[in-house]
């Protein structure tokens, strides 16, 4: 249980970094442009002590759920005082404004990939998710599968791996077989299945490739989509002793392009995630009621438990991987085009430029700042909805939680 608690306050501290990085991210972009900043705080609440350096008074409150950088004149409707208003920040230019509503969400970007980039030079990255063929255990190929259990028979001295025997260790990345580029590890097995006898591999070991000779093994298995209890039969398959790696480990040099990569599907993998969100809803209900689906959405409370139950049984490689998505999914998130979200702000800023571009060109003067209070109604529809869900989440997260086996 202390391990569990010291997991759940670990990765709690590292959203409340995060959070405290992405306003700094707005306040020292307004800054750096000239914009009047007023208040930077962590948390929201009563506040449990403040300080005023220059103009900006910093501050931590009682609440740990988020924080806020105060900048004068956000928008035209914002109260400012006399002196605040030369500074104000809608008088600036839109590419500066942009800069600094969208600071927020870069600074998660560049979080998220300090982390992964620490990850692969330390604990590895997820093959999985690279999609590289990343050698894992090299123990045997054994001769036969159960039709029944599915279970691959134990291992006799005449399984020895092929692959051990050829010099293929752990870590090892298969990059072709027979000349054909290994897309992933699901492309490597069906090339494998398909071979007998001895056959060149380029295995890259370390970041230098060589070429080495395996005897592919004939052997039993199963098609694929065979199901436990089903009349299943074997076939006759190549195989050469080896497992899939779970994570790849990466020299410092090497861990740049790994890490772009990496960042680059994470990316693809937060927006598949968010397009799929309305649709994931009916699931978190029904984990309210008992029933839970492990790919339903997860809240902060949720994303935190994993987080905790990662740190209790040693798998630290989890516990910063999540880290390292929430702060992805913050960052894609918070550019949506959506009020009260800086995204919905990027927005707006964005059509008063194509609208004062579309008024010149018939001759007509810039109309302006838009409205907000137009906007208001919209903008409280999207509050209560994205209360609603979170509220649905929080709660889901709180009774029926997902856990690490």
């Amino acid at each position: 249980m202390f391990y569990w608690l010291l997991g759940l306050v670990l990765f709690a501290l590292g959203i409340c970094l995060s959070v405290a990085l992405h306003e700094a991210g707005h306040m020292l972009t307004a800054k750096w442009f000239g914009m009047r900043v007023r208040r930077y705080f962590i948390g929201f609440g009563p506040t449990l002590f403040s300080f005023r350096r220059g103009e900006t008074e910093y501050g931590l409150k009682a609440i740990p759920a988020g924080g806020f950088c105060d900048i004068a004149g956000m928008t035209a409707l914002d109260q400012v005082t006399a002196e605040e208003a030369p500074r104000a920040m809608w008088r600036f230019a839109a590419w500066k404004r942009v800069i600094v509503m969208s600071a927020g969400s870069i600074t998660h970007f560049l979080l998220g990939f300090i982390i992964l980039y620490l990850m692969a030079v330390t604990m590895g990255l997820p093959t999985a998710v690279v999609g590289h063929a990343v050698v894992g255990n090299t123990s045997c190929a054994a001769a036969t599968q159960d039709p029944k259990t599915l279970k691959v028979a134990d291992c006799t001295a005449a399984d020895a791996s092929p692959a051990a025997a050829a010099g293929v260790v752990a870590g090892d990345r298969i990059v072709s077989v027979q000349g054909q580029k290994i897309q992933d590890w699901n492309d490597l097995v069906v090339k494998i299945r398909a071979l007998r006898g001895p056959t060149d591999f380029v295995i890259e070991h370390d970041g230098a490739e060589r070429t080495v000779s395996i005897d592919v093994r004939t052997v039993q298995r199963l098609e694929a989509g065979a199901a436990a209890g089903k009349d299943n039969k074997p076939v006759e398959v190549g195989a050469i002793g080896i497992e899939r790696g779970a994570m790849t480990q990466y020299s410092a040099l090497a861990a740049v392009p790994a890490t772009v990569e990496f960042t680059g599907e994470m990316f693809v993998s937060t927006w598949q995630g968010l397009m799929k969100f309305p649709e994931k809803i009916p699931a978190v209900i029904r984990a309210i009621g008992g029933e839970n689906d492990p790919e339903r959405p997860v809240s902060v409370v949720g994303a935190s438990i994993i987080g905790a139950d990662a740190a209790e049984q040693g798998i630290w490689e989890i516990f910063v991987f999540v880290l390292a998505a929430l702060n992805f999914f913050v960052g894609v998130f918070n550019l949506l085009p959506l009020l009260p979200l800086d995204g919905g702000h990027i927005a707006i800023i964005f059509y008063e430029k194509i609208r004062d571009a579309l008024r010149r060109a018939r001759g007509k003067a810039p109309a302006g700042p838009v409205d907000y209070n137009k906007l208001a109604g919209i903008t409280m529809v999207l509050v209560v909805l994205g209360g609603a869900v979170v509220l649905l989440t929080v709660t889901a997260d709180i009774v029926n939680p997902i856990r690490l086996p």
